[in-house]
């Protein structure tokens, strides 16, 4: 019998969502749209996809959101987040507006717009630690994106680009999450999604022994 595909659901409230849902599919995983705290707690793992960091949050909190998410991600729940969902599980954002709260989890400080506005969104070929072919360049579509100015101890750093002589941090892992400044779901390069789902299916697998 083969196994069950992963539960994989992709929150809902605003930005990529159609995209990451359509990868997602293509690698097997049973992906669904959230909304409610109920369609949240029928999946393995989150994806929190581009967006506005403080559209999603505010929305979050309206939908009765915010704190199911960040108890799930206190409890192991893996989750992969995209340009704004990189500064939704970072613990401290450089930035960020007066009442803007994010779901957490990760020893990450990331700056908000690092790159500038939206005239300054730019492609780059970058090398990913731990996809498949990771001599094989990842294609990175980064909108407005932020980028990662402090990890914690336990913090891998996956990939990195430099822009007007600074290196940057633009993709990490910390355990079960995953982080990206930039939007593979917006590429046909689906290796990033593939990392996360085996990052999923490990946890999955390791609960269930």
């Amino acid at each position: 019998m083969s196994p069950q595909p992963v539960a994989v659901g992709v929150l809902a409230v605003q930005g990529d969502v159609r995209e990451h849902l359509r990868t997602l599919t293509a690698l097997g995983a049973d992906a669904f749209p959230v909304r409610r705290p109920l369609e949240l707690a029928a999946a393995d793992a989150l994806v929190i996809p581009g967006g506005e960091s403080t559209v999603i949050d505010k929305l979050t909190r309206a939908f009765g959101l915010f704190d199911p998410i960040r108890e799930r991600l206190a409890g192991g729940m893996p989750a992969y987040g995209s340009c704004a969902g990189m500064i939704m599980l970072a613990d401290v954002v450089v930035d960020a507006t007066a009442d803007q709260q994010t779901f957490g989890g990760m020893d990450i400080t990331v700056r908000r717009n690092a790159f500038g506005r939206q005239v300054d969104s730019f492609e780059a070929d970058l090398l990913v630690s731990g996809v498949v072919d990771e001599r094989v360049p990842v294609r990175a579509v980064f909108i407005r994106a932020p980028w990662v100015e402090r990890v914690g101890p336990g913090v891998e750093v996956l990939a990195t680009v430099v822009r007007e002589d600074r290196e940057a941090v633009v993709a990490a892992r910390q355990g079960p999450l995953l982080v990206t400044s930039f939007h593979p779901e917006v590429t046909a390069d689906s290796r990033i999604h593939r990392l996360f789902l085996d990052l999923v299916a490990e946890r999955v697998s390791h609960r269930s022994r």
